[in-house]
């Protein structure tokens, strides 16, 4: 397992988020069409991602963790809010200087099935982006290099020359990481990289990225909703709901001492593979309806399901405020 030995006075942030939001048109409503709808997906969200960090988000689905991603690395619009690499605000930055961006930030999505084209030989895929950005003349060029790739992920060279039809899910997801790395990118987003594979495949992946994070310092935001998976990997985890971050600390204090009720929910339905121990825990349920995405309510977002709501919960949004050395969280009453 690695070790969480960021140093803040050190490094400054590689990504920084700053109150980002993203909304989504879902058409008119009322009589004439005259009030605009729209999902909240994300909603004032900050974060920082150090150099060489793997930064864990974990939520339910819907809570908002894809689109945070996407929204990092400019594939869908931000609605308000400032997004910086490097020092430098990328918010609102044009086609031609996203294109750049993507040699320095990459992703490696969820589904080794979907996101290989099937016409395609590896060697293609591993290719384009070099070919894209200029960086060889042509596929002769670029064999070597993919070569090379290849061999990082766990691959042979002889795979070039094969269709995706040819390999396992695992072997699918090491293409897919071998193509994010071919531009050496510095920072990846990991969209639940692991979810669609066999249990036993999901530890080379997890083993994969890190040694690969060893290797080239690379910083990751890692999305996924299995916790055990975002442990092992993790150096800091936010925990999302609902389009906000309801806590955020070091990966061992999330889960020796969660503070908000939702991390404890999630971290109580964690099953433990010792039938004695796990027969023992107390699972923590909260019932009630989730937030509606197109009218969230006033206050904080988990009023609906927790039990210890108050009027204070249902008038303000809580702050995300300091609790202890690494751990912030967002509750009026724990």
């Amino acid at each position: 397992m690695i070790e969480s030995t960021r140093s803040e006075s050190v490094n400054s942030p590689l990504v920084q988020v700053k109150n980002l939001s993203v909304y989504f048109d879902a058409g008119r409503a009322g009589f004439w069409g005259q009030k605009r709808l729209k999902v909240h997906a994300v909603e004032n969200l900050t974060l920082d991602i150090y150099p060489g960090e793997t930064l864990g988000l974990v939520g339910e689905s819907g809570s908002g963790k894809s689109t945070t991603g996407r929204a990092i690395l400019r594939r869908v619009p931000a609605s308000s809010g400032s997004i910086f690499f490097k020092g430098n605000d990328i918010t609102n930055t044009n086609r031609e200087q996203i294109r750049s961006l993507s040699r320095n930030m990459q992703l490696v999505f969820q589904d080794p099935y979907a996101s290989l084209n099937p016409r395609l030989k590896i060697i293609d895929i591993v290719a384009e982006p070099l070919l894209v950005h200029g960086m060889v003349k042509n596929l002769k060029e670029a064999a070597e290099e993919v070569a090379r790739l290849l061999a990082l992920v766990g691959l042979p060279a002889d795979a070039a020359a094969r269709y995706p039809h040819a390999f396992s899910g695992g072997q699918r997801q090491r293409v897919g990481i071998a193509r994010a790395l071919a531009l050496n990118p510095q920072f990846i987003v990991a969209d639940e990289p692991v979810s669609a594979l066999d249990v036993s495949i999901r530890a080379q992946i997890v083993n994969l990225l890190q040694d690969l994070q060893v290797e080239f310092g690379l910083a990751y935001l890692f999305i996924a909703h299995d916790l055990a998976v975002v442990r092992h990997i993790s150096h800091r985890i936010a925990i999302m709901y609902a389009g906000k971050i309801v806590e955020l600390a070091d990966r061992d204090l999330i889960y020796d001492s969660p503070v908000h009720p939702y991390t404890k929910a999630l971290l109580s339905a964690v099953p433990i593979p010792d039938p004695p121990v796990q027969r023992a825990r107390k699972r923590i349920t909260y019932t009630g309806e989730a937030p509606d995405p197109l009218n969230p309510p006033q206050g904080c977002r988990f009023q609906s399901r927790c039990p210890h709501a108050d009027q204070r919960c249902r008038r303000e949004e809580p702050p995300m405020t300091l609790r202890r050395k690494g751990q912030s969280a967002a509750c009026w009453n724990r």
